[in-house]
């Protein structure tokens, strides 16, 4: 202990800015191959050397930096191979044996991308036509020098013919080399890069300053042969993103889309671009598309929130500096909502689908059995080791539920504050004071709980100390619906799945029976999930086994949905064959409910306020912005079924942090 604390302590204790910047040369000309290599120059200051391969990579929320695929380091000072050795206790510190008083070292290493298509940057990011840098995987830094006093200056050797995409300033290209501008480490990390033989470059909306383009990268240039109309969708996500924040906070924004079968499937977002990353034939295959709708909005949004307005825990002084994740269901819950309502501003999502995503939200964590034991504050904390859970019992585990289940707490609170104003505000104008301010190049301004609260009650008093601790501390054995209700709609099932639903499943290959037997499994039949408590669960089976027949006849997802049908007249049990290992069994789900699929129907005589939510349209250009709300705005409403008082008690003001 005393170890980590003294190390902790170096990493802390500045020691001066370095004389000149870090030299950095990258060769992807073989990431092909999945190989990266990279060559520093790192001018010195001090003795001993401890250089640090960065850890805690911002938006991933965990210690995901791939260093077990660091390969090759060598260590030069002098021109003269010097030993080095990792630390015991931090094994992202590395202490280097230089004579005293070298003034720079030459390091050498290679990255070895992987080629698991499973995770996120450290995960497969090359094939033979495309690749994505992480400029953090192929690099390291000297401990004990603030970030912001170390500058970079990066170039990029690519493979013959490959074209690029990236945020980051170029001040000279030539022949498959780019040589960028000096930036700050922050700024190096935070600017991947995507690169490929088929290559697109779209500008958006290019009425507006500054510019946005789309760099799209695809293992076929059939890939990347996006349509007009999808364009006009992206375009429409710039305009309608302004005018939903009235600001912006980078000097242009680079949408970096890679389409590839071979790289997993995520986003991750930056402050003046995102990594995108779908299936090959995601702007071809219509089920496809409707799967990824919401994933250029959702990390287009975190531009302004997580990177603009981040929670102070998530922002540390070093890359080897653990993050406390406790907000993220504001960082990446509320993005949720603002990415399912951006897609659909934007046409990314018609009204219907966005509906259908809703309702298939709201079903998955009403019906999950882990609610009952694990509070949504949990499920943030513990996202570091949470995103790498498998899939089998992940009901009764839960899972990084602060995503869809602060949706709903999110589109709940805009709906009391619309309820409350009669419509004259919502949860646009909150996004606006919090996330707006003054349009510049990037800047990070951090904030805690009680800065969100003070924000919500400029917009609209309430006691919103409360109502996020309710929701989001506390065990709460159902799904916060409220929000649905409200908005006019509630949550049922029918027996036929929309064709919303019907796309996901083709996209994911995926037959999801959750809400009749509470079964989830493949197309070819592996359990992936069972609900505790449900027929499929009584019955026997667990996840981990491969569905062989179904009353008797070969699987397939026709034939478990017409067995399910079939229960419903005949009343009799289905019979289930399974493969688990090298053993075969049989189990009996006694069910008779016929097929459940979730649904919102409207509420006869309510008003609808999902459509005030997804129907909005940015300005147009000649009609003035609304003024920003001052955080000192007097109280103006009378909260509902509270106090007379025109202002709501504030009660509590901090959310306690499990774990500190």
């Amino acid at each position: 202990m005393l170890v980590r604390l003294a190390l902790l302590l170096l990493l802390l204790s500045p020691s001066g800015a370095l004389a000149a910047p870090i030299q950095l040369r990258v060769d992807m000309s073989e990431a092909t191959r999945r190989i990266v290599h990279a060559k520093l120059a790192i001018p010195l200051t001090t003795d001993p050397v401890t250089l640090l391969y960065p850890k805690w990579i911002p938006g991933e929320h965990g210690p995901t930096g791939p260093i077990a695929n660091l390969a090759g380091l060598r260590v030069l000072a002098n021109g003269k191979e010097v030993p080095w050795k990792r630390d015991e206790v931090e094994m992202y510190a590395i202490h280097v044996l230089a004579p005293q008083g070298t003034k720079k070292l030459d390091v050498a290493l290679d990255f070895l991308i992987s080629g698991d298509e499973e995770g996120y940057t450290f995960a497969a990011s090359s094939t033979s036509r495309l690749a994505v840098l992480n400029w953090n995987q192929v690099l390291l830094y000297p401990a004990g020098i603030p970030l912001e006093d170390l500058v970079y200056e990066a170039s990029l050797t690519l493979p013959p013919g490959w074209k690029y995409g990236t945020a980051l300033p170029v001040a000279h290209e030539s022949a498959g080399k780019i040589e960028f501008r000096p930036a700050p480490l922050a700024t190096l990390i935070d600017s991947p890069v995507n690169a490929g033989e088929f290559f697109r470059t779209i500008t958006l909306a290019p009425e507006i300053h500054p510019r946005h383009v789309i760099h799209l990268v695809g293992d076929s240039r059939e890939a990347i042969d996006m349509t007009r109309e999808e364009e006009e969708h992206c375009s429409n996500l710039v305009r309608e993103a302004l005018a939903l924040f009235g600001a912006h906070h980078y000097r242009e924004y680079h949408f970096l889309f890679t389409l590839s079968d071979h790289v997993p499937f995520f986003g991750l977002e930056h402050h003046e671009s995102s990594d995108n990353r779908v299936k090959e034939r995601s702007l071809i295959d219509d089920d496809l598309r409707v799967r990824s709708a919401d994933l250029l909005s959702h990390e287009f949004a975190h531009s302004w929130n997580g990177k603009y307005r981040r929670p102070a825990d998530l922002t540390t002084p070093s890359y080897e500096i653990p993050m406390r994740t406790d907000l993220l269901w504001v960082y990446e819950g509320l993005t949720q909502y603002l990415g399912w309502m951006l897609a659909a501003r934007s046409g990314l999502l018609t009204p219907e689908q966005a509906r259908d995503y809703l309702a298939e939200i709201a079903a998955d964590l009403d019906n999950e059995p882990g609610r009952t034991w694990r509070p949504l504050l949990d499920t943030a904390v513990s996202a570091q080791f949470l995103y790498g859970a498998e899939r089998p019992w992940s009901a009764w585990r839960r899972g990084v539920d602060f995503y869809d289940e602060s949706l709903l707490l999110w589109l709940e609170a805009d709906g009391i504050i619309r309820a409350g104003t009669h419509g004259e505000r919502s949860l646009d104008d909150f996004c606006r004071l919090f996330h707006g301010g003054k349009s510049g190049p990037p800047e990070v301004k951090t904030y805690r709980f009680e800065d969100v609260v003070a924000a919500m009650n400029a917009v609209y008093p309430y006691d919103w100390a409360d109502f996020f601790t309710e929701r989001v501390n506390r065990v709460q054995p159902r799904a916060p619906l409220a929000g649905i209700t409200h908005g006019g709609w509630k949550l049922s099932y029918v027996d036929s799945a929309s064709a919303y639903h019907k796309s996901l499943e083709h996209a994911r290959k995926r037959v999801d029976l959750r809400y009749s037997i509470g079964l989830y499994l493949t197309d070819e039949g592996e359990v992936l999930d069972v609900l505790h408590g449900t027929p499929a669960a009584r019955g026997g089976l667990s996840p981990g086994m491969k569905v062989i027949a179904v009353n008797g006849k070969q699987f397939t997802p026709d034939v478990i949905r017409e067995a399910i049908r079939a229960a419903a007249r005949s009343r009799n049990p289905i019979e289930v064959l399974t493969k688990n290992g090298e053993f075969y069994g049989t189990y009996r789900v006694s069910y008779a409910g016929g097929e459940r699929y979730p649904k919102l129907v409207r509420v006869a005589g309510a008003s609808d306020l999902l459509d005030l939510d997804l129907a909005l349209r940015a300005p147009p250009a000649d009609r003035p912005p609304r003024a920003p709300i001052s955080p000192r705005s007097p109280c103006r409403w009378r909260p509902p079924d509270r106090t007379p008082a025109w202002c709501a008690p504030r009660g509590r003001t901090n959310i306690p942090r499990r774990g500190a």
